[in-house]
């Protein structure tokens, strides 16, 4: 993986990873297609029979409800659900859709699971924040189609990748969450609805969610190709460390700034694409400096990774050198 988008490589690491799944799935008596093996759900379940298997001899009543579970969720991905088409684990094809996905236990579960990660904080009114996934309206699948539009014609080698690395594009509301990426359901991204519409600062909704789903995808992308090819950090570096970075207010690991520098630089890759594209009209002005501000955050971020350069392999070096390329410095 670089910092550029590759769609070709993105479907290699799917595959390996589908792989993974399967094999995960089988120690405990499953048996899934490769296509049901993509499927979000169906990973959630192999993260869940990994931890069954590892605790000693398998419980028959936890895999029970391991295959119970499967079977709902076979129902869905076979189904006529509208998100969850099958899709083929060959080679790298073009023609792929990101489809939004209808609230869903998995789904719901990884909302939970966010959200308990997070510090507490109460909203204007004194409540405990919320968050939850809420299903499409017409206007919203709208305003992704739009989206994919003007993906497609600024930056057609990232919407390929992410084409390939997204199955399901979940819808958030609530002041919780604005987005978010788990890879205990790899292949879903968590997108907040306010995303899709125009901002106070005045961007459109199509160039928001595009960044959006860049950003959410550069993530994804990020996980797969430290599992399927090659770590970014050496061993115990990753956890080790907590470090400052531009878009989290608490330290992160040395993993998450790594993530973050790889989002940061292609969003600014997509930002200076939409510009040049000079299909924006009145919102240049915010479309600039909203690059501007991704700009001065790469920046930021690339500057501080390479001050811990010496936990990289040589794998997540030449990630780095990609990313300070795009900030406009050298390593």
């Amino acid at each position: 993986m670089r910092v550029a988008p590759d769609a070709r490589q993105s479907a290699e690491e799917r595959t390996v990873l589908v792989g993974m799944t399967r094999s995960a799935l089988a120690r405990a008596g499953l048996a899934v297609t490769p296509a049901e093996a993509a499927h979000p759900a169906v990973v959630e379940i192999a993260h869940l029979a990994q931890r069954v298997v590892r605790a000693g001899t398998p419980d028959p009543e936890r895999l029970g409800r391991l295959g119970r579970m499967l079977d709902r969720v076979r129902a869905d991905v076979t189904g006529p659900s509208p998100y969850a088409a099958a899709r083929s684990v060959e080679p790298y094809a073009a023609a792929r859709s990101v489809e939004p996905a209808a609230p869903a236990p998995h789904l719901e579960r990884s909302v939970a699971r966010a959200r308990k990660s997070l510090p507490a904080r109460d909203d204007d009114a004194g409540k405990p924040r919320e968050s939850a996934v809420v299903a499409w309206r017409e206007h919203d699948r709208e305003s992704l189609r739009e989206t994919v539009a003007l993906l497609t014609a600024v930056w057609p080698e990232a919407w390929a990748e992410l084409a390939e690395v997204l199955l399901q594009v979940a819808l958030l509301d609530g002041s919780a969450i604005d987005g978010f990426t788990d890879f205990g359901v790899h292949g879903a991204v968590f997108v907040h609805r306010g995303r899709l519409g125009p901002g106070r600062d005045g961007l459109p909704g199509p160039v928001r969610l595009a960044e959006a789903l860049v950003h959410e995808g550069a993530h994804t992308r990020c996980n797969a190709a430290s599992v399927a090819t090659a770590p970014f950090l050496l061993p115990a570096q990753g956890e080790a460390q907590l470090v400052a970075t531009p878009l989290r207010i608490d330290p992160r690991p040395l993993t998450g700034l790594f993530q973050q520098v790889v989002v940061l630089a292609r969003s600014m890759m997509l930002y200076e694409r939409v510009l040049d594209s000079g299909k924006q009209g009145p919102a240049s002005a915010a479309v600039r400096l909203r690059r501007d501000e991704l700009a001065r955050d790469a920046l930021a971020g690339v500057r501080t990774l390479m001050d811990h350069c010496d936990a990289l392999t040589g794998h997540g070096m030449s990630v780095l050198e990609d990313a300070a390329r795009v900030a406009g410095i050298s390593v």
